[in-house]
This record gives structure tokens, sequence and C-alpha cells, in this order.
């Protein structure tokens, strides 16, 4: 469909866009997918994969839940009628999960932030994360575990190789 190629999930997802900076940046406390309201422009240029939501967030205002700081390119064939890239748009979820999502923002300084657009069974999805923002010490802590547990791995193969 699109014109990336991603290694699709067994659950009938055509991922679109995955932001991978999300998972370095912020601590992921729960995942929950919504879905979105799009123009039909909006649709084809997401087709195409034509989106950035590296910058993007999601929040609640009028007990409504919207994306906010994704960026659609512009579709390449429309006529003049094109939709504005950086447009806020309405995200869909039940108003219950709203009101949890708002309020666990709200009192314990979390954000929501998009981690992923997939069409599951044609329609447009969002899989959103309340997450919360990693200090610059908790990342050098992580960098270094990673280094830590590289550095094992290949004193292992080292010594397997040496037998």
């Amino acid at each position: 469909m699109g014109s990336k190629s991603h290694k699709q999930p067994d659950d009938g997802r055509v991922v679109v866009t995955r932001n991978r900076r999300a998972t370095y940046d912020y601590e992921i406390l729960d995942r929950i997918e919504v879905g979105i309201v799009l123009l039909g422009t909006e649709v084809k240029s997401l087709r195409e994969g034509n989106v950035s939501i590296v910058d993007a967030y999601a929040r609640v205002d009028g007990g409504e839940l919207w994306l906010v700081g994704a960026r659609i390119a512009p579709y390449v064939n429309a006529s003049i009628n094109n939709h504005d890239p950086d447009r806020r748009r309405k995200l869909l979820a039940r108003a219950n999960e709203i009101m949890r999502l708002g309020g666990k923002v709200a009192e314990k300084g979390l954000t929501l932030i998009p981690l992923s657009i997939y069409f599951r069974d044609g329609k447009a999805k969002i899989e959103l994360a309340l997450a919360k923002g990693k200090r610059e010490h908790g990342r050098k802590e992580e960098v270094a575990e990673r280094d830590r547990l590289r550095q094992l791995r290949s004193a292992r193969r080292d010594r397997d190789a040496d037998i």
C-alpha cells in the first residue's frame, strides 16, 4: 500500500509510520488504539507514507482528543482543494477513555504521544502511548546498560570461539 516497506504485524495492520524516537525519549506506561478523522486527500497521502509524527502529541481539549503537530504532506495529485498539512486532527475514542487519559495527563504530568499510524480494515488508526519523559541521566543509564550487555555478549562469543 504505502511507499515505505515495513515489516507488518500479523494482526492485519498495514503500518504507515512509526515514531522511533518515542521509546528513546519516553518511558511508555500505557497504550491505546484510537481512530482519526481525516479528509480524503489526507488518506491518500497517508497511503503513500507521506506523514511525520516525530514532534506530534495528543491532548484533551473540551472533552475531545486532538492530535497536534503531526504533518501529513499535501497530496500531490489533488486540486487546489488540498488539506492543511499541519492542522490538528480529531482522534476517536470512547468518552470514558478520553476522561481517564485526560485525568492522568493533568494530575501526573504525563503526555500522550503517537507511536505509530496504520490502517486496519481500511480505517486509519493511531497507537497512542501514555508516556513519561525520561531525564537525561535516565537515557545515559539506559545507554550504559545496553553497552554493558553488548560487551557481555561479545565476551561470551569470544569465550565460545576459543573452546
